[in-house]
């Protein structure tokens, strides 16, 4: 089989090889990380490779496939986490200077899970400094292999960066403000972010505790819901897990949007929305409506009045994260991240204490908008990957950004519902469009059924850059 053909596979059909044997895990291994030796110096997606444990991991999962011990859709699957992910006896320095010597002596709980679905761990990837917005100056910048002059999507960006251009056939990234959906939204993949509690963060270097996600980046919404099932469920290792077991997430997943109610507020698809973007969506809800979805128009809240205290919440908590190195090594920061401390060690009890108060207005008010539906269409976005300069990543915070532009991430964040964002289209520059779907708590199973269903009758999630 031809490597330019092997590298794009989604998880689900090279799968299928991999069980028949018609590909080797080995042979899978050695053409991705040939791959990252030939364009990661360019894309610099990938922090740590982790070549000798991959091919060690590679030849164990042949092996036992060859005996019959098949474990599942990711047994030999060459795959990649966010370097917020402990690895036991590799560098997880979470794009941060002061952790650059940190050397974990255990797995977190999604690279064991990983492991025990016999899946091949590629390497750690970049990742701004702390999970947040910009660079440490220490580190590389992942660049949008669609046109490397976009921005590659905030924090989680190796992740997008990565599983956008075949050097790993999904990865794990987390998502505190947008930091799934963005990468996926700028990089044209899938991302999945699960309801919050749904996926261990034992072995998770934290930005904000109550708002952090982990969850996937893949080629396809079948994928995304073959790594959930991998890495979900309780964990006696954080007590925020939530208890329910995890359905079986393939089940049901060709099953179709018939009679689902798809809840859409044209407003809020539109306002201060690219039209371009918003134009994609609801022709992507027109599909799903073709399909035998049910449209219902809802009113959605005025989030944008709720996003300035996710600043709040998320510096202050960060600084909570950071107090073995902050004040102490506070130079050693880059300008952004030290910013965004300062900021924390700003806010007072009081403060603290009306962010707190307006996020759970705004998650109240969301959970009256979705009563009758089952779903919230609506983009992942408001535009397309923005330019972007190496001085704007490794700089100081934007004083001039808007908040709004997080209008279809941090509401989610906030009340830890689960979202998917999806492929939905190019835009006149070539570069791809995503629009999301909003799904109640531990809906994940649903949320990959309608994004399968989409990618059924579509061919979007099937581009890639040419590379």
């Amino acid at each position: 089989m031809a490597n330019t053909e092997l590298h794009y596979k989604t998880i689900a059909d090279l799968a299928i090889l991999l069980e028949k044997q018609e590909v080797s895990p080995v042979e899978v291994t050695e053409t991705i990380l040939n791959r990252i030796d030939d364009l990661d110096s360019r894309y610099k997606s990938y922090a740590t490779v982790m070549a000798d444990h991959a091919m060690q991991a590679a030849k164990h999962a042949e092996e036992e496939i060859r005996k019959g011990n098949y474990k599942g859709p990711l047994h030999g699957v060459p795959v990649a986490v966010k370097d917020l992910c402990f690895t036991d006896g590799v560098r997880t320095m979470g794009g941060a200077k002061v952790m650059e010597n940190h050397i974990p002596t255990f797995d977190s709980t999604v690279v064991s899970r990983l492991a025990a679905a016999g899946s091949v761990l590629l390497g750690k990837l970049n990742l701004t400094e702390g999970a947040m917005g910009g660079y440490n100056p220490s580190f590389d910048v992942p660049l949008n292999p669609w046109n490397t002059g976009r921005w590659a999507g905030a924090s989680s960006s190796g992740s997008g960066v990565s599983t956008a251009l075949g050097l790993c056939y999904g990865s794990l990234g987390s998502d505190t403000g947008g930091s799934i959906r963005f990468p996926a939204a700028a990089c044209g993949t899938v991302g999945l972010k699960p309801t919050w509690g749904r996926v261990s963060r034992y072995g998770v270097l934290a930005l904000a505790e109550s708002l952090d996600h982990v969850g996937p980046l893949t080629r396809s919404s079948a994928d995304a819901a073959i790594m959930l099932k991998a890495i979900a469920g309780p964990d006696a290792n954080d007590p925020t897990t939530v208890a329910t077991p995890v359905p079986d997430m393939l089940s049901d997943i060709a099953a179709g949007v018939k009679g689902i109610r798809i809840g859409l507020d044209e407003n809020y698809v539109t306002d201060g929305v690219d039209p371009e973007l918003s134009s994609a969506v609801l022709d992507g809800v027109k599909v799903l409506e073709g399909l035998g979805a049910t449209i219902v128009d809802i009113n959605m809240p005025d989030v944008d009045r709720y996003m300035p205290f996710w600043r709040t919440l998320c510096t202050t908590e960060a600084l909570a994260e950071h107090k073995p190195f902050y004040p102490s090594r506070r130079d050693e920061y880059g300008p952004y991240f030290r910013e965004w401390l300062d900021i924390g060690s700003g806010v007072s009890g009081v403060d603290y204490a009306e962010a707190n108060n307006q996020r759970h207005e705004c998650n109240g008010l969301i959970r009256l908008a979705m009563q009758k539906i089952d779903v919230i269409a609506c983009p992942s976005t408001i535009e397309p990957a923005h330019p972007i300069t190496m001085e704007q990543m490794y700089g100081p915070i934007d004083k001039n950004r808007d908040p709004s532009y997080q209008r279809f991430t941090v509401p989610y964040d906030y009340n830890g519902y689960p979202t998917i964002s999806v492929p939905c289209g190019l835009n006149g520059e070539g570069l791809p469009l995503s629009f999301q779907f909003v799904g109640h708590p531990l809906s994940e199973a649903l949320l990959c059924r309608i994004g399968h269903a989409y990618e059924s009758a579509t061919t979007w999630f099937l581009m890639h850059p040419s590379i």
